[in-house]
């Protein structure tokens, strides 16, 4: 019995085995076009990988050097001049040659290029058009109405918004320029205690508040633990 048990499953392996050689022959050329899709595949984004990282180093170069001869010599062409492939890069770009454009003390030019950005639509990122906008009231200060600037800036002091502290700040100025010190102090220790303020915005509605002649809410509290 045991012999005939020992033919059977050797004749049973040979049946699977011619089975599995045959089902290789008549479909083992879909397991390698699948291993070449799959090599294929990695190479392609291997390739398309390195090709997006030299694009994005030849964008970064291209912007560091436009900046870098605004900044020694005043000259924004190569800034204004300069054009990306990335929408992001070109927010920055944009951006920087705002900035730039303020140094210059061309604020009308300034206040232009924010705009683009500001209203610009599509899928620019929300925090670069409040950024912008902002931007753009501060190049308008000295020649934008009080009431407008203060509807501009109430827009965006909303809470919740990217540019809302610096904005309450801005407004803090307009209250001084109005002539209400009393709403200014109020409104610079509503910044204080913001959980989200930042230490240089801190020190600076501090200081505002105390040429005043107020009291920042944080030294009072600093007393009180005393």
């Amino acid at each position: 019995m045991s012999n005939t048990d020992s033919f059977i499953e050797e004749v049973t392996e040979e049946v699977k085995r011619d089975k599995l050689f045959a089902m290789m022959r008549r479909y083992g050329w879909i397991a390698v076009v699948l291993i070449i899709l799959i090599v294929g595949g990695a190479a392609y984004n291997e390739v398309r990988k390195s090709q997006a990282e030299t694009a994005a180093q030849a964008t970064g170069d291209a912007i560091l050097a436009a900046v870098q001869n605004a900044t020694d010599g005043g000259d924004v062409s190569g800034l204004e001049g300069l054009t990306t492939e990335s929408a992001n890069a070109q927010i920055v770009a944009d951006l920087l040659l705002g900035a730039e454009q303020l140094a210059n003390g061309d604020n009308a030019a300034a206040a232009e290029t924010f705009d683009g950005i500001a209203l610009a639509g599509g899928d620019t990122p929300a925090i670069y058009r409040d950024i912008a906008a902002f931007k753009a009231l501060l190049a308008r200060a000295e020649t934008m109405p009080l009431a407008e600037r203060r509807s501009a800036l109430e827009a965006l002091a909303s809470p919740g918004a990217p540019m809302a502290l610096l904005a309450q700040e801005q407004l803090a100025l307009a209250d001084i320029e109005d002539g209400d010190s009393t709403a200014a102090i109020e409104r610079l220790n509503g910044i204080i205690e913001d959980a989200g303020v930042t230490p240089g915005l801190r020190r600076r509605a501090s200081q505002l508040i105390v040429a005043l002649g107020g009291t920042p809410n944080d030294a009072i509290g600093a007393t009180i633990d005393q």
